[in-house]
């Protein structure tokens, strides 16, 4: 039986994203995109109001850091985290592999709405399940290249498994702060 690992790595996260991932983001208002569930959240706010020492972008809105990253880390807000998945998690790499636009935190145009960052997010996405589809085997054993820092000389395959844990792990992350959301505005 001959195992086709491009698809079983494109399947994997492809699979979560349409089933589970993208259906929780339907619906998700302003409110939602911006809450601070508690003091102190890093998130995307407008320019001017960064609640931190830095803040990255060159729109409206900047994105919330600082380096180094404090301990410990600052819970961050939906927001926030569709910002790191759509320039950390996919941006960055499409850029690096796919030919994306360049992309980094610094020079990125952060959404002001909810509908807006899924609309970043639903391109970032399919440049990179586009990308990852055209690997085939060959693509996915050769070396990542500089893009990828300490990782270089790693397979292709070793970075589409960790963007689909970054994007499965901020996703159920993304989706934990809406259910908490629910129930801070239901019970209280």
């Amino acid at each position: 039986m001959s195992l086709d690992w491009n698809r079983e790595l494109l399947d994997q996260l492809d699979w979560h994203w349409r089933t589970h991932l993208r259906p929780r983001l339907d619906g998700i208002s302003d409110a939602e995109y911006f809450w601070e569930p508690v003091p102190d959240c890093w998130s995307v706010r407008p320019r001017g109001l960064s609640a931190t020492p830095m803040a990255a972008g060159t729109g409206d809105h900047l994105i919330d850091f600082a380096m180094p990253e404090p301990v410990p880390a600052p819970v961050t807000t939906i927001a926030w985290r569709l910002g790191h998945l759509i320039v950390g998690v996919f941006g960055m790499r499409n850029a690096s592999h796919f030919g994306g636009p360049p992309m980094d935190y610094g020079s990125f145009d952060y959404a002001g709405t909810a509908a807006e960052a899924l609309r970043q997010l639903d391109e970032a996405y399919a440049r990179w399940a586009d990308g990852v589809r055209g690997l085939g085997g060959d693509g996915l054993a050769r070396p990542c290249g500089p893009a990828e820092g300490p990782f270089a000389e790693y397979p292709m395959a070793a970075l589409v498994l960790h963007i689909n844990r970054e994007a499965i792990h901020h996703g159920a992350e993304i989706a934990l702060l809406r259910d908490l959301h629910l129930r801070a505005v239901t019970t209280g």
